[in-house]
């Protein structure tokens, strides 16, 4: 029997009806507060896929009465926006225009730029939508028309809801009883990665794939778990997840949370990707470790090295062996400080040329020699070690490095300070 997909046959009729985003829907909220108001400003919505976007404007645009033109950028053109403008002016645009821009990310500025005009006027109210960054990609006196809101990725408990109104319909639609355990729709629910559509569509494949047996199909916690093993979590390669996941990597090794570090390396590796946190791996193992424990990039770099030859799925391995590591090593990020404080001096113009000593050649004049300028060879000297000038005359008193409170950079201080001191 052919039917809807069940994401069509789910799909809310009105704000209560929409799984998630209580931050904006729950009653009180103030975007909610603006659309029972009924005057609908432009908008962009901004968040991952299949977590209500296109559903909340289609709600809207029916609450509203306007005319809904529902574009997509992929596919539609400047003559496109321009035929729907234009019905703003006949029986059609009576109760207003709404354009409803999918992926507006791919529209380039000068097709963004036909929106403006009209968007600023108010002959249409515009809703966008996108799964990337809008400060990023869309054209700024656009977006400063627009009110931002973030839709986020649903709870579990959420997409829940979601599965057990799926089994509910398909029962009354075909007329058989779904069997199947709290386990194994729990198992559906956690895999969506925060999608509803992908539970959806495991259901659908599940409701064509198990036969009925005397009026009922029986799902198993083993049939369901074939059908979203591939599913977990979301990831693309080029978009906001893969940074937002490179920075949880980082931001949690730097935290010194293990646990965290390898959920989010997991989430690397299970979706193939080794090259990018093992950058984060020897990023961290300087930026954060440094000097407190110096051969941490060494050892990292080594299980890198594993990791590539080894390949997915042993790749895992050495690179979760690296995120242990570096997530409990002693921290210290004076290789960071220390660099951007000398660099900060370089891009403002300090830093003028060379102490005569350390300027390169072969033998000082008798000139030079006289007026006692000429280089000191520390090795010739007690602890291997003579005062003289090293920085730039402008830059001579400047200290960048501060020693990190770590064991291993106060042993090194300590060592200095008595020789210096002497």
């Amino acid at each position: 029997m052919n039917r809807s997909p069940l994401a069509s046959l789910l799909r809310p009729s009105s704000l209560d009806d929409v799984f998630g985003q209580r931050h904006l829907l729950a009653r009180g909220q103030m975007f909610r507060e603006a659309i029972e108001a009924g005057r609908i400003p432009n908008m962009v919505f901004y968040g991952p896929s299949g977590v209500g976007k296109t559903t909340v404007a289609n709600i809207i645009a029916k609450k509203s009465n306007m005319q809904l033109y529902r574009l997509n950028a992929t596919t539609a053109s400047i003559s496109d926006i321009k035929s729907a403008i234009a019905d703003s002016s006949t029986l059609l645009g009576i109760n207003g225009i709404l354009i409803y821009l999918d992926e507006i990310q791919y529209f380039n500025k000068k097709q963004q730029q036909t929106l403006l005009e009209v968007v600023e006027n108010g002959d249409v109210t515009l809703i966008a939508s996108t799964t990337e960054n809008p400060y990023f990609y869309v054209y700024g006196a656009l977006l400063s028309r627009c009110t931002v809101f973030e839709f986020k990725a649903l709870q579990w408990q959420d997409i829940l809801q979601a599965v057990n109104r799926a089994f509910s319909i398909l029962s009354g639609q075909e007329n058989v009883e779904y069997i199947i355990s709290d386990d194994a729709k729990e198992l559906l629910a956690r895999s969506a990665g925060g999608d509803v559509r992908k539970a959806l569509n495991a259901i659908d494949f599940l409701s064509v794939a198990v036969k009925e047996e005397n009026g009922t199909k029986a799902i198993t916690y083993d049939q369901v778990s074939q059908v979203v093993s591939k599913s977990y979590g979301t990831y693309d390669r080029e978009g906001d997840e893969h940074f937002d996941l490179a920075s949880a990597l980082m931001k949690s090794l730097r935290g010194s949370d293990p646990d965290a570090a390898v959920h989010y390396l997991a989430r690397f590796l299970e979706a193939g990707d080794i090259i990018t946190p093992s950058r984060r791996l020897l990023c961290s193992a300087c930026e954060d470790i440094g000097l407190a424990q110096p051969q941490a990039i060494s050892v990292v770099n080594a299980c890198v090295q594993a990791a590539e030859r080894l390949g997915l799925p042993e790749a895992y391995l050495p690179l979760t062996e690296a995120a242990i590591y570096l997530a409990t090593l002693p921290k210290s990020n004076s290789v960071t400080t220390t660099y951007y404080a000398a660099a900060e001096d370089i891009r403002s113009g300090e830093g003028k040329g060379f102490p005569r000593c350390l300027q390169n050649v072969h033998a000082d004049s008798a000139e030079v020699e006289n007026k006692g300028q000429n280089y000191l060879y520390p090795h010739d000297f007690p602890s291997h070690w003579v005062k003289q000038q090293y920085l730039p005359s402008d830059l001579e008193s400047v200290h960048y490095y501060v020693p990190g409170d770590n064991k291993m950079e106060q042993l090194a201080k300590q060592y200095w300070d008595n020789i210096k001191n002497k």
